[in-house]
């Protein structure tokens, strides 16, 4: 239907009020943007490194520090020894991995990462294990990254807990749950992380911590380096004897949880193989020169930290601050200058783990939405919000994020056991992905691809099952489970709306069934109490012209039903009134039951219409129960029947009277001079209803001329008729933003009606025999050529001419043709 002025819509009467919590919305978080505005920025590499590689580079910040951490307790002293051999079987699986992911940004420019890997190649049940892997990986990261950023503050400032009379441990906790709300504030907002902004961290971090590394190479060669006494340091993880050999079961398990640890320094690295398609052509070839580029980096920082880790013996503190990171920046740059350079330092390290964090709020959702469009996810997961990002998938992020550091605390020894499974889980299953590609297509040079993706899957594979036994008492038991759990979960999911597309049958190029004759149509009017709603959804019965109409009452209190009886005769309305008796007071089961021996009658079909009374949300939810949508909800299940709820708004209607009222009572206290015989105040009344009409009237065409999505109707080019100026037919060249396109039957035929809208008027253009133009879509901009006819005062077009001069998404490409001529 093509869509009229709002003023005609509205049948007069003001446009409905925005809710309050529609208002507060928009000042929150800003006016919502239109589809329009929904743009991709193209990267550069040197700009997509910074951007894209946050999440990986910054791990490199905590992954030395959990080493020593897991070697501190057996291997003593001797774990600054420990940590070089472990570093470089870090740096060996990190290279294969980057080898693995090189493959992957290759083939697959679309994003999703290891999940479209997992899809394509393994299938998507298969692909749910990738799924539940991202999903647990992104919102650890959430946690993991903001509780190393709070610790680098902490460790810049440590006499600030101490100054707030907080622990050190309640300040980290507060800084990481403030930064979390902060990024989910900001993403909210629509905040975008191809700006320039989001890639100087990655490189003021880089570029200081490789400083520290040189000086600290340089400070060690000419031997004034200073050594630090982990045994003087206050708070520092226990130090074992370092008596237990090397080949002991125990060493050998402590060694297995420090490379389980370091294991965390890999994390993010996929982050380029989930935006492929937002790189600058090609595509492909720019992506893979950024991972081998981050790549690099973090190999070399990995390495530095763990040196000058093995030089320093900076100990890491139980409480989290000050950092492994932070005591070798404090030894190396000393004071003076220096310590500008420690400040710098940690500084840079906040943000880049900040930044690290909120690139979750990037990957998430877009995750989410795509495993909801492949039917394994709610899909309101799909839905965009108030500016074009995915609210719900951003709200749930932040909420488990927030509850998981809560209860694990922002500690980031605390945290890795539940963080690596995931990533290395996803590293497996892209690995796994890839070889199984290469098998099947056999492209040149298939076979060294084979071996590199399929060594990475099987060694990414060992190292979860490492995590898993290693860290399972210290919480890897929790993502094992929730494997366990959602895998399954998300498969069951998908077969429930399989099932539900089952159920509603949908029609692909098949001729439809025809529609069923009923020889008898019964409508059932559910009366509560004689009242406005009761009176509304009787006329809508009556309007359904039913072979039979009865209004029904079910008894739950005699005394009512007998007031009820005596308004219903006094009333007469024409319709009987049937009393039947619901003495367990179960509604939903007794209007079941009435509809069933209905339709047990051959060729009857039921409709109950439900009046409904609609409240104000929050008042409606504790004064009133929703027992029409309980007996709706049981009558729909009810072969050859349907349920139809006629809402009726009364919270609107208090709102009114209560003004009403208000008005009254201002005349009663203060009536206007010369208001002897009543009619100054009538003439009042006649003048204010007049200003409430003229400014409806000046609202709805604003509101019109403003558009049903928030933006202006385009003012029409030097080169096109003004649609307004268009009153008699003739040829005529027109332009405008789409506002509605619709698929009407035509006996055995099918018009595309499609109505656009410039700043002076309204015209349709009707395509016959199409059902689908590409590019034609609600908010793009084309331009009309054509023979112009008038019906009713409104233009409209056949078959015209048509260019597309604006896409309603980006990357849509424009075309122009010429409509197909329909008969």
């Amino acid at each position: 239907m093509a869509i009229r002025r709002a003023a005609d819509v509205l049948g007069g009467h003001a446009p409905a009020p925005e809710s309050f919590g529609y208002s507060v919305k928009n000042r929150l978080l800003g006016r919502p943007l239109v589809n329009e505005q929904l743009s991709e920025q193209r990267l550069s590499k040197p700009l997509a490194l910074g951007v894209l590689s946050p999440d990986g580079i910054s791990s490199s910040a905590y992954g030395t520090e959990e080493i020593i951490i897991a070697l501190l307790p057996l291997a003593g002293l001797a774990a600054f020894t420990l940590i070089l051999p472990m570093t470089l079987v870090i740096l060996f699986v990190m290279t294969l991995v980057v080898l693995s992911y090189r493959e992957v940004v290759m083939v697959y420019i679309r994003p999703g990462g290891s999940y479209v890997v997992a899809r394509e190649n393994l299938g998507p049940r298969v692909a749910q294990v990738a799924a539940v892997a991202l999903l647990i990986d992104y919102i650890v990261t959430v946690a993991v990254q903001t509780a190393g950023g709070a610790a680098a503050i902490v460790s810049a400032f440590p006499s600030l807990p101490g100054t707030l009379g907080l622990s050190t441990k309640t300040l980290l906790l507060v800084i990481s749950v403030l930064a979390i709300l902060l990024m989910c504030y900001g993403n909210l907002r629509g905040l975008k992380e191809a700006g320039r902004a989001f890639a100087v961290p990655t490189y003021l971090f880089s570029g200081s911590v490789l400083l520290m590394i040189v000086v600290g190479i340089v400070r060690e060669i000419i031997g004034n380096l200073h050594k630090y006494n982990p045994h003087a340091l206050p708070g520092h993880y226990p130090i074992g004897s370092g008596t237990a050999g090397l080949v002991s079961a125990a060493m050998i398990f402590t060694l297995l949880r420090a490379f389980a640890n370091g294991g965390a320094s890999l994390t993010g690295i996929e982050a380029v193989s989930d935006a492929v398609g937002a790189f600058r052509p090609p595509e492909g070839v720019n992506a893979r020169r950024v991972l081998v580029a981050e790549g690099l980096i973090l190999g070399v920082l990995v390495a530095g930290i763990s040196w000058l880790a093995h030089v320093t013996h900076a100990t890491p503190r139980i409480s989290g601050a000050p950092t492994v990171l932070a005591q070798e920046a404090t030894v190396i740059f000393g004071g003076g200058v220096g310590q500008v350079l420690f400040y710098l330092l940690q500084a840079a390290t906040a943000l880049i783990l900040f930044t690290g964090g909120n690139t979750s709020f990037n990957g998430f959702p877009f995750l989410a939405s795509y495993v909801a469009g492949d039917a394994f996810l709610p899909r309101w997961l799909l839905k965009r919000g108030h500016r074009l990002v995915f609210s719900n998938a951003i709200v749930m992020l932040t909420v488990i994020s927030i509850v998981l550091i809560v209860i694990r605390g922002a500690s980031v020894n605390d945290l890795v056991p539940l963080y690596a499974i995931g990533v290395f889980t996803a590293f497996a299953m892209a690995g796994f992905g890839m070889a199984r590609y290469h098998l099947r297509r056999k492209e040149p040079g298939w076979r060294h691809r084979l071996i590199i993706n399929a060594s990475a899957g099987v060694l990414t594979t060992i190292v979860v099952v490492i995590f898993a036994v290693v860290k399972f008492t210290e919480g890897a038991w929790i993502v094992v489970v929730l494997f366990v759990v959602l895998v399954p979960a998300l498969i069951r999911l998908n077969r429930e709306y399989a099932m539900e597309a089952e159920v509603l049958g949908t029609i692909t190029g098949h001729q439809p069934p025809p529609l069923p004759t009923y020889a008898r149509r019964t409508v059932l009017v559910f009366v509560d109490s004689f009242d406005l709603a009761t009176l509304a959804g009787l006329r809508y019965a009556r309007s359904l012209r039913p072979t039979t109409l009865r209004a029904v009452h079910f008894v739950i209190d005699s005394a009512r039903a007998e007031v009820l009886r005596e308004q219903w005769t006094q009333a007469d309305r024409g319709i009987p009134l049937d009393f039947i008796d619901a003495p367990d007071r179960r509604l939903a089961q007794a209007a079941a039951d009435l509809v069933t021996e209905e339709v047990a009658v051959p060729g009857t079909h039921v409709t109950v219409v439900l009046p409904r009374r609609s409240y104000s949300p929050l008042l409606g939810r504790l004064l009133h129960d929703r027992t029409a949508d309980k007996i709706a909800a049981a009558v729909s299940r009810i072969p050859r029947s349907a349920a139809t709820i006629i809402p009726f708004d009364v919270s609107s209607r208090v709102e009114l009277l209560q003004q009403r009222q208000a008005a009254g009572l201002a005349k009663t206290l203060d009536p206007p001079p010369g208001s002897e015989t009543g009619r100054t105040d009538v003439t009042a009344a006649g003048q204010a209803d007049k200003v409430d009409k003229a400014r409806t009237a000046r609202k709805a065409k604003e509101r019109d001329a403003n558009g049903a999505g928030g933006y202006r109707r385009p003012v029409p080019s030097s080169g096109a008729d003004p649609i307004g100026s268009i009153t008699r037919p003739g040829q005529a060249t027109v332009e405008g933003r789409v506002r509605s396109v619709e698929i009407r039957p035509v006996e055995h035929n099918s018009v595309l009606a499609c109505e656009i809208a410039d700043s002076t008027g309204e015209l349709t253009a009707l395509f016959y025999g199409r059902t689908r133009i590409p590019g034609l879509a609600c908010g793009s901009r084309v331009r009309f050529r054509g023979s112009v006819g008038i019906k009713k005062g409104h233009p409209f077009m056949v078959n015209p001419t048509y260019e597309l001069l604006g896409p309603a998404e980006p990357d849509t490409g424009g075309e122009s043709g010429n409509g197909s001529k329909g008969t």
